[in-house]
């Protein structure tokens, strides 16, 4: 089991690297890589793991996450806007099959549904 614990502990950082990139670069999202890296460490460290999840930046848009599924509506509007760009750049300037478009447009759609059919905020 220790070769496991290693490899989840090496892509904990690997996705965490990423998501802490994704604050300076807006094409690279933050937050799903946060959530990869914490779980992540929950397989290979309890000590990353509580780090990450009290971290005083990233700790409470997880901690919504984990507890209540929450997606902020700038998070909402950041996604979808980026995927119906990446679309319509994929449909008009490249050379992609049309079965590659309509693959590629089903898995954004289901996307789009899945984040916008999550809470915009904590409930009461």
């Amino acid at each position: 089991m220790w070769p496991f614990k290693t490899v989840y502990f090496i892509f904990g950082w690997l996705f965490l690297g990423a998501g802490v990139i994704g604050v300076f670069l807006p094409v690279l999202p933050t937050t799903p890589f946060m959530i990869l890296a914490l779980w992540m460490f929950s397989k290979s460290s309890v000590r990353f793991h509580n780090w990450l999840y009290s971290h005083r930046i990233f700790g409470p848009p997880l901690q919504k996450w984990f507890e209540y599924r929450v997606v902020p509506p700038v998070a909402k509007v950041a996604s979808v806007g980026m995927m119906s760009l990446s679309y319509f750049y994929i449909v008009v300037y490249t050379n992609m099959p049309w079965w590659g478009n309509m693959m590629i447009g089903t898995v954004m759609l289901y996307t789009v549904w899945y984040i916008l059919r999550k809470p915009s905020c904590v409930p009461e």
